[in-house]
């Protein structure tokens, strides 16, 4: 209600200034900020005078324009929503609403996430771990470089949606101001929806039907979709990560981890994270599906489906509180760490079976795979095998000095380029 009372506040106060209406004189400061004052002073008593309206209207945004007319003079209200359809109120009200729920809401609390992932990434750069591929112990990396992982994805996302542009219309009943340019032909009306729509903040869309077709809405609900399945992604990640004990969660004394077993800290603010986030996909993923198919001019399905873009983003945002909430308890278990990696010496497979092709080796890969695949290994039977390699000294010494901690490559440098 709001955003619409802004829109209809706003295009009278544009139209006051379109020197070619010479029936409706440019507004002073003064009587701006008193129209101004209708949306910006306007509180649950003014939508329960809306709603009153509209059990009689059965229409929302006439509601709206009766709502207006009875806060201004009679001299004024044949101005309120001239020449307009209730989609063009729309169309721009959703727009903005979705543009300051990213801007004022969602994003800040994402970028939090962001800086949180850089700092742990910078501070766990040199912090070794086990991989697992497809659950399987693999080549070692740091924790901070696996942070750094979805930082710069995150990155990727953060910037596509600070340059996505929202779309807006306002061509009339289907598109044509018809009734605009019946009323003034000499005006420039094009320009005039133009100049308009872009001093809202948003983007003109010019060609449309009676709907503006929501291609931008839908691209700007895909990249939170995006985001969600990164943040989902990380969840998954960090929860994985407790459950093997290399992480571990600050304990917080009034807080119950379980009704019946009391040594419990589960991972929750991640599960519950991941739910958030789901929910939020679901519905943003139907309204992308949705809103670009409309009857001919329109139809009402977009309308009803519309008012749940701020559940879907409060769901989104659910889940990134969340998720820094959880990163802020997190803190490494050295001894588990090591523990992991010490029992897997079979990941210096790789070290040894390249060394072994640099220095022409055909066989290479299938001596360590004789060697490693299903046996145990150990420091001693890696370092006897070494040794009985026909190697230069220079390339045995390095893998006799090789170990699972230090065989993580450039993962503490690439921290530096987040």
């Amino acid at each position: 209600m709001r955003y619409r009372l802004k829109v209809e506040i706003e295009y009278l106060i544009f139209l006051g200034s379109e020197r070619s209406i010479k029936e409706l004189p440019p507004f002073s400061r003064a009587e701006m900020a008193r129209l101004r004052k209708i949306y910006l002073n306007f509180n649950s008593d003014g939508a329960k005078k809306i709603k009153q309206i509209e059990d009689s209207t059965n229409h929302d945004v006439k509601a709206i324009e009766y709502y207006v007319q009875g806060k201004i003079k009679k001299t004024l209200r044949p101005w309120v929503h001239f020449a307009l359809t209730s989609e063009d109120v729309n169309n721009l009200s959703y727009a903005l609403m979705w543009h300051d729920g990213l801007n004022q809401v969602y994003m800040p609390m994402l970028l939090s996430i962001n800086r949180a992932l850089k700092k742990l990434s910078k501070k766990y750069k040199n912090i070794s771990v086990l991989s697992l591929t497809h659950g399987q112990p693999a080549t070692p990396t740091t924790f901070g470089k696996e942070l750094a992982v979805f930082s710069v994805r995150l990155d990727r996302q953060i910037q596509q949606i600070k340059t996505h542009k929202l779309l807006g219309k306002l061509g009339g009943s289907t598109g044509t101001w018809s009734a605009h340019v019946v009323a003034y032909q000499k005006t420039g009306w094009v320009n005039f929806a133009s100049n308009f729509i872009k001093s809202l903040g948003l983007y003109p869309n010019l060609v449309t039907t009676q709907v503006e077709p929501h291609d931008s809405t839908a691209e700007s609900y895909h990249q939170v979709v995006r985001l969600n399945l990164i943040l989902t992604d990380l969840c998954r990640d960090m929860w994985f990560y407790i459950s093997r004990g290399i992480l571990e969660q600050k304990k917080v004394n009034h807080e119950v981890g379980s009704s019946i077993m009391p040594h419990k800290i589960n991972p929750i603010q991640f599960e519950n994270a991941e739910g958030n986030l789901g929910v939020s996909s679901a519905l943003l993923n139907h309204l992308a599906n949705k809103l670009p198919v409309s009857r001919m001019q329109r139809d009402l399905t977009d309308s009803t489906a519309l008012r749940n873009q701020g559940v879907a983003l409060g769901h989104s945002y659910l889940a990134v509180k969340n998720i820094l909430k959880g990163l802020s308890r997190i803190r490494i278990n050295k001894t588990q760490i090591a523990k992991e990696l010490d029992s897997h010496w079979e990941v210096l497979a790789e070290a040894v079976q390249t060394v072994l092709r640099k220095n022409g080796k055909q066989d290479a890969y299938e001596q360590l795979k004789t060697l490693t695949r299903g046996q145990p290994v150990n420091a001693e039977s890696i370092k006897k095998f070494v040794l009985e390699l026909g190697l230069p000294d220079k390339d045995k010494d390095a893998l006799l000095k090789l170990t699972p901690k230090l065989y993580t490559g450039l993962a503490s440098q690439l921290v530096g380029l987040v």
